[in-house]
């Protein structure tokens, strides 16, 4: 009888490409998400009684469908940066722990998360201000718009007109929401998987229901960073030097408390199906780069 043929290896840069396809094919999904959170975060007072629903409904009204997809080469740009650097770190980090020290346990790998997420939201920030700017752009009178063409125009004239530095702009925010991300994911993830399992068994629907309760414990633990982020990075040359902190208090004072979790409800509703839509796009196309 002869050997089994051995099961096809994927390469280590093979891997970064599928998980970063699929990142990306799910973003084409979610991205009105995106667009409508962002929206209503810069609203500011006057957005109080704003809804996910009436903000959809006003850019559909006002730019047509493709409108809630503005921003969507920064954001398929960002999952092509930020995934990437964190993947990459992650599993370069984790390889070095267990040469040292064996397999990581959990705290280990929490750790890791936070840090590859960190050093992902740096790699990723410059997607982050342009998709930020673009996704907004559209809530302006025509006059005060930007008018970005595509993610790599946006990119080149903050540098030409507003200088390189734009580029990092709100970085502190993004580097700790990441961190926040990342640690509440990985943990909340795990432990919904874990309560989950014997009842529902293994499978899409596991995931999907781990995904969305993860999504909601992140977004809630996430939510007042994003809002920050989102505020410094859309401020116009010269704005935004509030900085992190003095942004934050200037919602609480304008808005209330309840204004840092403004856009809650789209931010959830792209997190958690974000998780899910990555997943079978990545065991789709990875079944067919195995059969290839």
């Amino acid at each position: 009888m002869g050997d089994r043929p051995k099961p096809k290896a994927i390469p280590p840069y093979m891997r970064f490409l599928l998980g970063g396809s699929s990142g990306m094919m799910a973003t084409c999904i979610v991205q009105p998400m995106d667009l409508i959170k962002t929206r209503m975060q810069l609203m500011g007072p006057a957005g109080k009684d704003m809804t996910a629903l009436i903000m959809g409904r006003e850019v559909i009204n006002t730019n047509g469908f493709t409108g809630l997809y503005a921003g969507l080469s920064a954001a398929l740009f960002r999952q092509a940066t930020y995934t990437t650097g964190r993947l990459g770190c992650f599993n370069y980090i984790t390889d070095l722990y267990t040469a040292a020290y064996g397999t990581p346990n959990f705290g280990a790998k929490l750790l890791t998360g936070i840090t590859a997420g960190a050093i992902g939201a740096v790699v990723g920030n410059p997607a982050e201000v342009a998709l930020i700017r673009m996704t907004a752009d559209g809530r302006l009178p025509p006059e005060q718009r930007r008018n970005y063409t595509n993610v790599f125009n946006a990119l080149g004239r903050m540098v030409s007109e507003e200088g390189a530095g734009t580029l990092m702009r709100g970085v502190s925010a993004t580097v700790s929401r990441a961190a926040v991300v990342n640690g509440a994911q990985l943990g909340t993830y795990a432990q919904a998987r874990e309560m989950l399992l014997p009842s529902l068994g293994d499978g899409i629907f596991l995931h999907f229901s781990s995904s969305m309760i993860s999504g909601f414990v992140t977004t809630a633990a996430s939510q007042p960073l994003d809002m920050i982020k989102t505020r410094l990075q859309n401020a116009a040359k010269g704005g935004g030097q509030a900085g992190l902190v003095g942004t934050f208090f200037d919602v609480v004072k304008k808005e209330g408390v309840f204004g840092l979790w403004n856009g809650f409800l789209p931010t959830y509703l792209k997190i958690g199906p974000h998780t899910v839509f990555t997943f079978i796009f990545l065991e789709q196309i990875t079944a067919l780069y195995l059969s290839i």
